[in-house]
Formats: C-alpha cells, sequence, structure tokens
C-alpha cells in the first residue's frame, strides 16, 4: 500500500495549520522554510544543492528568498499548493517505486517536525502496515543515521523485533515504535518516545 500520498496531504495540512511563521524542530527554520525545502527538493534542479557543496549556496538563496515571499499567508498557501501538486511528471521523483523510497520517511520526519514544534501534541496512532514500511525504511538508512557514534546500537520494537545498527564492546538498545525510533535516529532525539538499555557511559555516548 502507497502512504505517501496521504503523508503529502497531511503534511501540507499540518504546515497549513500551523501557519507560515510556526516553529519547527529543523534549526533556524520556521514553517514557510519547511514549505520551501519541500518545494526545492522536488521542484527545483536547485535541489541538487543537498547533495553538491558548489550549488549548495545557491539553494540556500533561494530556499530564503521563497521562504520570505512565503511570510504572507496567501504565498504560503500557494507554496503548499505547490507541494500538494507533487514533482513535474518528467522528475523521476514522479515514479510511485522513487517517490515511495524518497518521501515515505522525509514527510512522517518533517510532519513530526511541526507538531512536536508546538509544545503541546501527542503520538499519533498509527496504521500497522504503515509502521511496517517505516521501520522498513529506518532498517535500510540505519547505518548513515549512526554513523558518528563510537557505541553499538540496536534498534528494538515493542514487538521484540530488532535490528543491530552497528556492533561495539558496549552497546545501547533504543526501544521505541517504528516512527519514534525514526525520530531518534534522524536526530529529533529529545521528541522522540523512546527508552534505552545499557551503561550510563554507553547511552551518556550516544546521546552526544
Amino acid at each position: 500500500m502507497n502512504f505517501v500520498p496521504a503523508s503529502r496531504e497531511l503534511l501540507a495540512e499540518v504546515l497549513l495549520a500551523a501557519g507560515p511563521t510556526a516553529p519547527t524542530l529543523c534549526s533556524g527554520w520556521q514553517a514557510r522554510h519547511l514549505a520551501a525545502h519541500l518545494v526545492l527538493r522536488e521542484r527545483s534542479w536547485l535541489a541538487a544543492g543537498l547533495l553538491l557543496k558548489p550549488l549548495a549556496h545557491r539553494m540556500e538563496v533561494e530556499l530564503d528568498r521563497r521562504a520570505s515571499a512565503a511570510r504572507d499567508r496567501g504565498a504560503f498557501i500557494d507554496l503548499l499548493n505547490e507541494f500538494r501538486h507533487g514533482a513535474p511528471r518528467l522528475s523521476p521523483l514522479s515514479l510511485s517505486r522513487v517517490d515511495h523510497s524518497a518521501n515515505l520517511s522525509e514527510f512522517f520526519i518533517h510532519t513530526e517536525d511541526v507538531r512536536r514544534a508546538g509544545g503541546r501534541w501527542a503520538p499519533r496512532v498509527l496504521d500497522s502496515r504503515y509502521e511496517d514500511l517505516l521501520w522498513t525504511d529506518l532498517v535500510r538508512r540505519a547505518g548513515l543515521y549512526y554513523r558518528g557514534t563510537d557505541t553499538g546500537v540496536i534498534l528494538v520494537r515493542p514487538d521484540g523485533q530488532r535490528h543491530v545498527v552497528r556492533k561495539a564492546a558496549s552497546s545501547v538498545a533504543i526501544t521505541g515504535r517504528p516512527g519514534e525510533l525514526l525520530l531518534h535516529a534522524s536526530g529529533r532525539r529529545a521528541e522522540a518516545l523512546v527508552t534505552f538499555e545499557g551503561t550510563k557511559e554507553a547511552i551518556a555516548s550516544l546521546a552526544t
């Protein structure tokens, strides 16, 4: 089942409800910056700046330009409508399989970036099939997410499924639902509803 179209619509609605100047968990970004990022990564060749350093500055300039214009609510709505339309027809991201790979976790994470920055929030109850897909995507990317740590990392679901991300003399088991584990792995550590099992030293090392 393809959950990406529904996730796109939910993310657009969450951004719209929050408003252009709402805070997000993305450092230095308000909702308008996040919306501009989402549009640029799908609809502009400058998205190559996410991977190519020579284009990074030009991408940031364009993002700031769009975000500044979107401080006006009408322009913000227009920006969100661009996002709702998805990638152009000739873009690889218009292909369902590529869309799923690029956006399944991306849209979940950014939806929570907006929801959890507001101070009053509760975790969503997710479809079990959606959680399984998030788990599969997390397992695929976990080595990249935790590449900077010297501590062993084991991801554990409440149902007992486990994934050893990296082995080391001292390890930490991180337990939570797939979405919460994904938020922790992607750097939203203070807001992720997870628990830790390991020595105090290992847990402290992982936190840094």
